[in-house]
Order: C-alpha cells, then sequence, then structure tokens
C-alpha cells in the first residue's frame, strides 16, 4: 500500500492532468457506470464538519473512500481548510492499494472540474474571468480556468482588502495574467465573461441583476443544503447543470432554495455535465445564454485523482 503525502499530490496531479481525468471521471459518472453514496456530513464544534464519502469507479474499476474534516472558519496559522484523507482499492484484489492526502486532491480536482465544465459551457472567446471569493478554491480557481481559456484578464473580490490584494499579487505572479481587484461584487464582474464563486456565504452575493447575457458562472463554495452563493432569480435566467443531479437535488442550497421558493421547476435543472460531455443533453445553445455548473464535488472526482496519482507515481519508480 502506497503512502501519498500532499506534496506528491501537487507534483503529479497538475491541473493539465486532472482536467481530463475529471473529463473522464464525470463522463463516466453519467454513464451510469459509477456509483456513490450520498456523501454523510457530521457537523462538528466550531463550524466544522466531518465528511465520509464512498465511491466505485463501477464493474472491475477501482473503488475506495474519502474521508475528511472541512474548517470554514481557521485562524491565523496556515491551517488547510480541508484535512482528510482518500483510500483506493485494488479493482481486482479488494487490498487497499493507496491512502492518498485529500486536501491537495480536493482543491485541485475541483477546480480541474470546474475548468472542465467552464470549457464545455463557457463561450470559446471568453477572456475575463472573476474570482469571488480568496480562499484556496480562489487561488486554485484562478490558475486553473487559464488551461480551457486564453484569458486577458483576472479580476479578484473578497470580503478582506487584504487577503484580496494578497491573492492577487499571487495569481499575477503565478499566470503573468492582469489582476486586478474590485471592492463590490457588481463591478467585478460586469463584463466578465466567466465567474466562479468559492466562497463560504450563507447568503447570496450574486445577483441575477449583476450578471450580463453570456456568462458562464461555476458555483463552488456552498457543498450542501443551507449556504447559496447565487439568489433564486439568477438560477431560473440559467441553463443550470449539475456534477451529479442527484446529489444537486438533495443536496444543492441554490436550486433546492429556488425550487422550494417557486422561482424554477425540476425541469430547471437540466441535466448533468457528464451527459453534455457524451451528448445526451445540449450545453450552451447561444451566446447569450447565461450557463451555470453547480459543483458539489464527488467521491468518484476524489478516486479517479488518487488512482492517477498512485499509477503515475507507480510508473516512475518501476
Amino acid at each position: 500500500m502506497l503512502l501519498i503525502g500532499p506534496d506528491e499530490v501537487t507534483s503529479t496531479l497538475t491541473y493539465d492532468a486532472c482536467i481530463p481525468v475529471m473529463r473522464s471521471a464525470m463522463a463516466r459518472l453519467s454513464s451510469g457506470k459509477t456509483a456513490q453514496m450520498l456523501r454523510q456530513i457530521m457537523p462538528l464544534d466550531h463550524g466544522r464538519m466531518f465528511g465520509v464519502m464512498a465511491g466505485t469507479m463501477g464493474p472491475e474499476a477501482a473503488f475506495g473512500s474519502k474521508l475528511i474534516c472541512v474548517t470554514p472558519e481557521r485562524s491565523a496559522a496556515p491551517v488547510p481548510s480541508h484535512q482528510g484523507v482518500v483510500v483506493v482499492f485494488n479493482a481486482e484484489t479488494g487490498a487497499p492499494a493507496c491512502v492518498a492526502e485529500a486536501g491537495a486532491i480536493t482543491s485541485i480536482r475541483t477546480a480541474s472540474a470546474s475548468a472542465m465544465a467552464t470549457d464545455v459551457l463557457a463561450r470559446s472567446d471568453a477572456r475575463i474571468l472573476t474570482i469571488l471569493g480568496t480562499g484556496e478554491q480562489a487561488l486554485h480557481h484562478a490558475l486553473a480556468m487559464p488551461h480551457v481559456r486564453e484569458l486577458d484578464e483576472i479580476r479578484i473580490w473578497g470580503r478582506s482588502p487584504e487577503r484580496a490584494e494578497a491573492l492577487a499579487a499571487e495569481v499575477a505572479d503565478k499566470t503573468g495574467i492582469a489582476v486586478q481587484v474590485f471592492v463590490q461584487v457588481a463591478e467585478a464582474v460586469s463584463g466578465a465573461d466567466i465567474v466562479c464563486t468559492v466562497t463560504a456565504s450563507p447568503d447570496p452575493i450574486l445577483l441575477a441583476d449583476m450578471v450580463a447575457a453570456g456568462t458562464h458562472i461555476n458555483v463552488v463554495g456552498s457543498s450542501y443544503d443551507g449556504p447559496r452563493e447565487i439568489d433564486d432569480a439568477l438560477v431560473a435566467a440559467s441553463r443550470f447543470y449539475a456534477d451529479s443531479s442527484d446529489s444537486v437535488r438533495a443536496q444543492g442550497a441554490e436550486f433546492r432554495h429556488a425550487l422550494n421558493s417557486g422561482a424554477v421547476g425540476e425541469s430547471q435543472l437540466l441535466g448533468e455535465i457528464g451527459e453534455v460531455l457524451l451528448g445526451t443533453i445540449a450545453g450552451r445553445q447561444s451566446n447569450t445564454d447565461i450557463t451555470i455548473y453547480k459543483s458539489l464535488g464527488h467521491v468518484i472526482q476524489d478516486i479517479a485523482s488518487a488512482e492517477y496519482v498512485y499509477a503515475a507515481l507507480k510508473a516512475q519508480n518501476s
């Protein structure tokens, strides 16, 4: 059994490697080959949560589980928001093949899945990216998106101007793209082609009247039925896609709130990003469509990512 630390994950699971891994995993999920349990989340003290997820890539394929502690509110110490492990089992023998550090996998695969969805749904001429949020996923999304679109500008908004400025400097240094900080959400998204919401906000920060026709939005920050980053009107105005329809119906706060309020019907959820990849449902229909990819994150993504890292490390050492 191979123990894989965060440094090995980050050196092996690059965005260029992970984006196609996410494309394959989500197409596999939507084809019905995979199976996964709805995530189990146990509330802990101080706003922390303990999550347990299990799944299989399909018959005669790898299977495994993810155990993770999520700490939204952290002290000044550099404590990652996601800490845990991904355990992958050998499909043939049933033995554990590897235990991989989950924080690095979660950070990279989440942003890579959003980049994959952006590649599928955003306009081909998208050039301006707005990141709403300043945490780990804000950085990873800013670094992943240039791998699927040639960006001219990246915009950053966050509640803390100091953190937004620090993130902007880091993104500019790592991408070589012009980065600008905004103090108002509406200004940050005005004229943007791609918007990523990666906040811990309990209430909507992005409203329908802020968003221009043709925008693609990755809604990422809320991973359970509670906090929501966009309002009901924006859900209603969009072509709305899930990473997993079952999961979004059960735990996607933005869709569930819009549905329960009567702002939308069940049909507003058009289907899964994997179905768009497979060609079984349509994606963007025009340059004026507002498209939304709702990301909850799935153990299939973790297993596929850990399996990729495991295979790459085994190949290096052979």
